[in-house]
């Protein structure tokens, strides 16, 4: 299951109280206070791992608790503090406070082993032995612990990739990558399989790799929430440059050319800024019929964008898209 947007709870712990005790020890009359000071109550922290690649197991644990700390104890001794509760999410990983997407978020963790505070733990509380003086040499005060911060928080996952792969259904985008790369995304003869993104690594010459996102196909109208893709649109927000997956030889009764501007309509609706990001086209399915004359209508309706024509089905233009993948990157 691939779950990339959450609302979860979350509750540090609380701190211990302090303790109420006096020294009882032989020939040692009237001791005095000694009641020690309670624990800390435990953090709730995110911590981004590369190793996780969706959210998939907050979906399981919707409500994250942090214990409490431990209280104050006679001789002086403190209570044991809590440990942090640490959960694991993906980089990528963006937490809203409430349900509110459209608020500033808290926190952008887009570095492996960035860590943030979602709830921070209460403080212990004193022990007698702070309220002691010249005037008052038997306290009974002390104070409870203070409450672990706590709320309720959106957590979406927006994919990190250097490229982004965007298409309509069939276009060929999941067999590219398993061309491409060593990822292995599901391959089917029909619309919509691919259900979520997918990301793989493509290397280069010179021990260089750039990482490769395959998002779901988009239809007309995904901006409005048609479709699968709408779902995964954000992912794309993040990549340096956008690949369009364009089945140029028009095998699901399709126009090339019209589809091209039909993608490009949509990632501009969607977010105007998106448009603005460095583009090219895979003109893909070029071992079937037609593929050349369509080609040729793409190349002149967009004269100025890079075009590589390839067939990943047979593996043909793949070490030339390599190649320009690299330069592209590069810019």
């Amino acid at each position: 299951m691939f779950v990339d947007r959450i609302k979860v709870f979350a509750q540090a712990g609380s701190g211990g109280r302090g303790s109420v005790s006096f020294r009882r020890e032989k020939f040692v009359p009237k001791g005095g206070p000694d009641g020690g000071d309670g624990g800390r109550g435990g953090d709730v922290i995110l911590r981004a791992d590369r190793h996780t690649d969706n959210l998939s197991n907050l979906f399981y644990e919707p409500i994250i608790k942090a214990k409490s700390g431990g209280h104050g104890m006679g001789k002086k001794m403190y209570g044991r503090s809590a440990p942090n509760k640490i959960v694991k999410v993906p980089v990528g990983t963006i937490v809203y406070p409430e349900d509110q997407s459209s608020m500033e978020p808290l926190v952008d963790l887009t570095r492996d082993e960035q860590e943030f505070i979602l709830c921070e733990g209460g403080k212990g509380g004193k022990g007698n032995v702070h309220f002691k003086s010249s005037t008052n040499r038997a306290p009974r005060e002390y104070t409870e612990g203070e409450e672990g911060e706590q709320g309720h928080f959106l957590l979406e996952l927006r994919t990190i990739a250097d490229a982004g792969l965007v298409g309509y259904p069939n276009a060929g985008k999941s067999t590219l990558l398993r061309e491409i790369s060593a990822a292995r995304p599901k391959v089917a003869a029909y619309p919509f399989t691919t259900l979520h993104p997918i990301i793989g690594v493509v290397d280069f010459s010179g021990y260089r790799r750039a990482t490769m996102a395959d998002i779901p196909g988009l239809i007309e109208g995904a901006h409005r929430g048609l479709g699968l893709g709408h779902e995964f649109l954000r992912h794309i927000t993040r990549c340096r440059i956008f690949l369009f997956v364009v089945d140029v030889a028009g095998s699901e009764a399709r126009n090339p050319v019209e589809d091209l501007q039909q993608l490009r309509k949509e990632l501009d609706l969607y977010d105007p800024p998106l448009s603005q990001c460095p583009w090219f086209v895979i003109a893909n399915k070029m071992d079937l019929p037609n593929a050349q004359e369509n080609l040729n209508a793409l190349r002149k309706k967009f004269p100025k964008i890079e075009i590589v024509p390839v067939s990943a089905t047979k593996g043909d233009g793949i070490d030339e898209l390599k190649m320009k993948l690299a330069k592209w990157l590069e810019r």
